[in-house]
């Protein structure tokens, strides 16, 4: 098993990670009194016999008013301040247990056990606690960390390609960010990951999860470097929300990644070879995607609503190669529109 630590403002908590073992541990982390929140999907990952609520772990669950019966089921169920919630499953059950945690009783311990690569390979570190508000993505949250992840790749194996394409899709962004050496080792890989290879899965997960951790460390509440992490995410949220969640968000990061390119090299940050050659690679992962819905009109006002935006500009992560991505505030002006345009047009109509 391979275990490190990431430093937090409330504490450190320790990242295990392996292909088998790391599930027995983790069931021994349960004491009385303490409840499972857990994806119906992966209800049989549980012991039997364990405090549980069970949930649907989709967008209108992880929202202000989808939590609200949660925390009254807590409530009327017992729970208390020393005992600890054990979230199973993807980003949604770890962000609707990490907040529900960050607010009940003024905080609670929690603990994770990722069972999507997506969560196994980003969101289980750095803090983040997010729901949606109304028909906007993440517009509530704080920074509350677990104490404890336990990543056990040998849960992948029951998920579809589709789910794994998606978490490559996300990871992929981390290693642009970390530079040209680990994004092509991350390509050599990529093939055997999406096939489901466990060793292949293992290596990339802490490769990703050790290329975000000094940046969460250094800058843990975003208000800074770390705001890099945001690349292609403006572009894919505003992309999920247009498709009501129907396109998996590492697909629509990934796609993200492809207008911030393409935007930096209109704007002469990049050359068109570097955007043709990293295209190339993306479409593998976006490839099949119904973008027919994707209105210019409305996916600029999807784009304003950003919660990164500034005095009416588009807070954006663009680039300058491998490596080298930036915050940039971007006018929404006429010229930035063409620009959107003609990406559109170009690669989906």
């Amino acid at each position: 098993m391979s275990r490190f630590t990431v430093k937090s403002h409330l504490r450190e908590y320790t990242v295990n990670i392996s292909h088998g073992t790391s599930y027995d541990y983790f069931l021994q982390e349960f004491n009385r009194g303490d409840f499972f929140i857990v994806d119906r999907n992966v209800l049989s990952i549980i012991p039997p016999g364990g405090s549980s609520i069970i949930i649907d772990a989709d967008e209108k669950k992880k929202s202000y008013l989808g939590i609200e019966p949660i925390i009254k089921q807590l409530v009327d169920m017992g729970f208390k301040r020393n005992n600890k919630l054990i979230a199973v499953g993807g980003g949604i059950t770890q962000d609707i247990t990490s907040f529900i945690s960050s607010v009940l009783y003024r905080g609670v311990e929690w603990i994770f056990f990722p069972t999507t690569l997506l969560a196994q390979a980003d969101s289980c570190i750095g803090s983040k606690t997010s729901v949606n508000f109304g028909e906007y993505k993440n517009q509530l949250g704080g920074f509350y960390p677990p104490s404890k992840i336990y990543i056990d790749t040998n849960v992948l194996k029951s998920l579809p390609e589709c789910e794994l394409i998606s978490g490559l899709g996300e990871m992929c962004h981390y290693f642009l960010i970390g530079g040209k050496g680990v994004y092509d080792r991350f390509k050599d890989l990529y093939d055997r990951a999406v096939d489901g290879d466990g060793d292949a899965l293992s290596a990339l997960i802490e490769m990703s999860l050790r290329i975000k951790k000094p940046m969460v460390e250094q800058d843990e509440f975003d208000r800074g470097p770390r705001n890099i992490f945001n690349y292609g995410h403006t572009f894919g949220h505003a992309i999920e929300t247009m498709s009501k969640y129907a396109i998996p968000h590492g697909v629509a990061v990934s796609i993200g990644m492809d207008i911030a390119n393409y935007v930096s090299a209109k704007k002469g940050l990049v050359n068109m070879d570097f955007y043709e050659r990293v295209n190339k690679f993306l479409a593998k992962v976006y490839a099949g995607t119904d973008m027919s819905f994707l209105d210019i009109d409305k996916y600029i006002d999807a784009l304003k609503k950003d919660k990164k935006n500034e005095n009416g500009n588009l807070g954006l992560i663009l680039t300058k190669g491998y490596g080298k991505m930036f915050k940039e505030m971007v006018p929404c002006d006429d010229k930035f529109r063409e620009i959107i345009e003609d990406y559109i047009k170009g690669e989906y109509r």
